[in-house]
């Protein structure tokens, strides 16, 4: 068997089809197709069961699959270990307050000092599957307790209650029983993906006038002055107007948890770019938290 066979064959079970696949590898789906036959030509079993919907594993793709996997990463590691330098395509998954205001700093870094490596951050408001390939690497906001997963803490980061300084001047805020006569601005309440995002119900709100999936949206709302929520401590040097509310008296922390596939632990390459992600992200928010504590 050819190691490129092997690649291809990766590609369109993670990707269930030829043309998702072909995108990754940059490569024409009809022969990506004829590669994947010989590949079942040459073992003598079909590899996958074909239909309109895409392309799933047989029992014999299944098992193909797990050696395939473990070349991969014998390859990887191999790579990295001869070149000393980090390369390849990583995916990393991020709720996106975090893909927005940490990572780009980080990644910009890691990329400039190693040419060879190839970012894709996928920013969603959700709990990312990793047993599917959704990413390599994913950044959750609570610690796992299940999958077959590896997870090393990041870091702890604080949110404040917040408002743009516009709407503070027309409705001042001294104490938390005062916020049932203000427009709060916060998740949706149906689509809080994970318990530690329901900051409003631990301080006893129960109501949101402006709501979003998206914490992103939300800062954007307290930033144009429409209304007060929680806010990420990270995120504040971006909205030089918004305030804390209450700043001696109020705050929250939380932590960011670096969940892998318990599979790759051995992968040097991606041992690598975690170690230089933990590391950046935990300078980063610092930098950004003391940026905010010196503008209360």
């Amino acid at each position: 068997m050819h190691w490129d066979d092997m690649r291809f064959f990766l590609s369109v079970a993670r990707a269930e089809g030829l043309s998702r696949a072909a995108q990754e590898l940059r490569a024409d789906p009809a022969t990506l197709g004829r590669r994947v036959a010989r590949l079942e030509e040459t073992l003598g079993v079909p590899l996958f069961v074909k239909s309109p919907a895409g392309y799933r594993l047989t029992e014999a793709g299944a098992r193909l699959m797990d050696h395939a996997e473990a070349a991969e990463r014998a390859m990887r590691s191999a790579e990295a270990e001869v070149s000393g330098a980090l390369s390849g395509a990583v995916r990393i998954g991020a709720p996106d307050g975090c893909a927005t205001y940490l990572l780009p700093q980080v990644t910009a870094d890691l990329a400039a000092r190693n040419p060879g490596l190839e970012i894709e951050i996928v920013a969603l408001p959700r709990v990312f599957n990793l047993n599917r390939r959704e990413a390599d690497m994913a950044i959750g906001v609570s610690r796992p307790v299940s999958g077959r997963v590896t997870v090393q803490k990041i870091a702890d980061y604080r949110l404040s209650l917040a408002a743009h300084e516009d709407y503070l001047a027309q409705h001042p805020v001294t104490d938390l029983d005062d916020l049932a006569g203000h427009r709060i601005v916060g998740y949706v309440p149906d689509m809080i993906f994970d318990p530690e995002l329901d900051y409003l119900g631990e301080i006893g709100v129960g109501g949101v006038d402006l709501a979003s999936s998206s914490v992103v949206v939300q800062f954007q709302w307290i930033a144009q002055a429409l209304g007060l929520g929680i806010v990420h401590d990270f995120m504040l040097p971006q909205a030089p107007g918004v305030r804390r509310v209450m700043p001696g008296r109020f705050h929250l922390t939380r932590a960011f948890w670096l969940v892998r596939p318990e599979d790759d632990l051995r992968a040097a390459r991606l041992d690598g770019i975690a170690a230089a992600l933990v590391s950046g992200l935990r300078g980063e928010i610092h930098r950004r938290e003391a940026q905010a504590a010196a503008n209360p």
